[in-house]
């Protein structure tokens, strides 16, 4: 990023009239021609001018994949760490600046294999930083192996005879570990796509956000029946908080059927009262049964904001620790800390 700051500070534009060439780097993006980050990309750059945050206020971490490229795309303060520990290197930024806009960038598999274990802490502690996981279903970066969200039965380099794994269900991890915010969305379909975003970028907390987005050359097609338009309108099933889940032009809904479960039927069918209301300020259970009203994407699902609740965040409860103590016992000194209990000269 250049020019960003001037005159010991000064920033160079005034936050009220940011646009999104502000936001977006010199560098020429370099992913396979149709590739589903594009499309993330530029709502992204077109998004950031909304929050009205200057870029030099702003970080982007990725970690390895495709999507680890995102950081030099964005004319913000970045940082292209190692694979998984993109939510770890996030949480000490924020921690230790909260005064910073800070997104992470990340991939099923990036984030959901070696980066699993950052990913979930990251998300129970609700420390203040956005994270969007792009989910192809596919390592694409390293040509067409199979992934932690790859279907059961995907044949690929890796697995020649059918993967045996059982998947992740990204929706539902977040859930399970209480994140504040969990939400979907799909690449192509822009106005969703910055609407979830306006929403993550509005919670104090940490923002989960896992996008489906296509990969055109290793699994092309993954998530067609709610990409494409002709299909989409009759198999995404759109979260609204306060209203009755009905889809696929009123004809279907989202009903409680036997032992209290969520099940698919036709509107036609249902009791109006028996048709689920959408809360996303209650229980993590009825986000968690939301996310498994679908195997996978091949399956009516459902899209938006799954989850969202407030909660104490991570890096505020630190700085109240911080200042606490030093309203008790006043300035450190690092040299006697150093030098506390036994020491050892060696010559």
């Amino acid at each position: 990023m250049s020019d960003v700051i001037e005159n010991g500070g000064t920033s160079r534009g005034d936050a009220s009239t940011l646009t999104k060439k502000e936001f977006t780097s010199d560098q020429e993006p370099r992913w396979c021609p149709g590739c589903g980050d594009y499309a993330i990309l530029s709502a992204v750059q077109a998004f950031m001018p909304e929050l009205g945050i200057e870029p030099h206020k702003t970080v982007f971490v990725s970690g390895i994949g495709c999507s680890g490229r995102f950081t030099y795309y964005m004319d913000t303060y970045g940082m292209h760490g190692i694979h998984g520990r993109a939510p770890a290197l996030a949480t000490g930024i924020a921690v230790a600046a909260p005064e910073l806009s800070v997104w992470v960038v990340t991939g099923d598999g990036d984030g959901l294999s070696i980066g699993g274990n950052h990913l979930i802490h990251a998300l129970r502690r609700n420390v203040d930083i956005k994270i969007l996981l792009f989910n192809n279903q596919i390592y694409g970066l390293t040509k067409g192996q199979y992934s932690p969200t790859s279907e059961e039965g995907k044949v690929t380099k890796s697995t020649p005879f059918g993967s045996v794994d059982h998947p992740f269900n990204p929706i539902a991890l977040a859930l399970g570990v209480e994140a504040t915010f969990v939400a979907r969305t799909v690449d192509n379909d822009r106005q969703h796509l910055t609407e979830v975003l306006r929403r993550a970028a509005q919670h104090k907390g940490t923002a989960f956000v896992e996008i489906y987005q296509n990969c055109n050359v290793f699994n092309d097609g993954a998530f067609d029946l709610l990409r494409d338009k002709a299909q989409g309108k009759h198999n995404q099933i759109r979260l609204e908080h306060g209203e009755p889940i009905v889809f696929d032009e009123g004809n279907r809904c989202v009903r409680v059927g036997e032992n209290g479960r969520y099940e698919i039927a036709p509107t036609a069918e249902t009791d109006p009262d028996g048709i689920v209301v959408h809360d996303a300020h209650g229980r993590p259970s009825l986000a968690f049964a939301l996310a498994h009203l679908s195997r996978g994407p091949d399956e009516p699902s459902c899209i938006g904001v799954f989850h969202e609740v407030e909660r104490p965040v991570y890096g505020q409860a630190i700085q109240h620790q911080l200042q606490a103590a030093k309203e008790r016992l006043g300035a450190g000194d690092l040299d006697a800390l150093l030098h506390v209990g036994d020491t050892w000269t060696v010559e």
